[in-house]
């Protein structure tokens, strides 16, 4: 099963959280920790990712299963909030499963294929001789010479399992799954629950000419824009992000 961390009460309303690729729960834990006054929220590792398990599969099918998984376990309806591949996945879930799913926020992605390959953060993640690496700056230093964003090479960084000196991504994998990651499969569903699709401004995976599809297949979705956010809206603006999932899951 996938690994997964909780905060709050889980008598409160629950909210599930579903990270994006080379994520984990834990780049979630500041806006989780927030939420859980009023939320019983968990965070995962998506498979692939973190502390969950490695397997040779990564497509939104077994994604949107091993969510299934872990909602069975702790038997709960939850609200869900997914980020790029991990909105994908919460889409497919909530597709397929729609009796599993209370309502839906979805950060800066749609239900297509995308043209822009994530492999070449691969190949950077590669280069970098993690036997010099003694602390998480020598890794960052290190990445800094194939990432120029300092926000990602931090982001990355923190899948980085300094004592082991490993990633804690299935590099291989993802790399060879890319193609699946960039895709959305045809589900002839729709989801009637309330779904809230929030954008970044400075980003074009949401566009104008999606909202039609979207609308077809989550037929009660809201779209919102984060002024001055690029694709990761969530690190960018985490209060405003907060204050959205607040207003919309109550």
């Amino acid at each position: 099963m996938l690994n997964y961390m909780t905060f709050g009460d889980e008598k409160s309303p629950p909210v599930m959280i579903v990270h994006g690729l080379y994520g984990s729960g834990r780049n979630w834990g500041v806006i989780a920790k927030r939420l859980s006054d009023q939320f019983f929220v968990i965070t995962v590792d998506l498979r692939n990712h973190g502390d969950s398990p490695w397997l040779d599969t990564h497509n939104y099918h077994v994604m949107a299963d091993d969510l299934v998984e872990v909602i069975n376990s702790l038997n709960i309806k939850p609200n869900i909030i997914g980020h790029s591949m991990g909105g994908k996945a919460a889409m497919v879930l909530a597709l397929k499963r729609p009796n599993l799913v209370r309502n839906l926020i979805i950060a800066d992605i749609a239900p297509v294929k995308y043209e822009h390959d994530q492999s070449q953060f691969i190949e950077a993640m590669q280069k970098v001789d993690l036997s010099k690496v003694e602390k998480r700056s020598d890794a960052t230093l290190a990445l800094s010479k194939f990432v120029e964003d300092k926000s990602l090479q931090n982001f990355f960084t923190q899948s980085l399992d300094i004592k082991a000196k490993r990633w804690k991504l299935n590099l291989k994998v993802l790399r060879s799954e890319m193609s699946e990651i960039l895709s959305f499969p045809k589900i002839e569903s729709e989801f009637s629950g309330h779904s809230l699709f929030l954008k970044g401004e400075k980003s074009d995976y949401i566009k104008p000419e999606h909202r039609k599809l979207i609308k077809s297949l989550f037929t009660k979705a809201r779209f919102a824009t984060f002024k001055e956010a690029g694709h990761w809206l969530h690190a960018e603006k985490p209060r405003e992000f907060e204050s959205a999932a607040r207003l919309f899951f109550s």
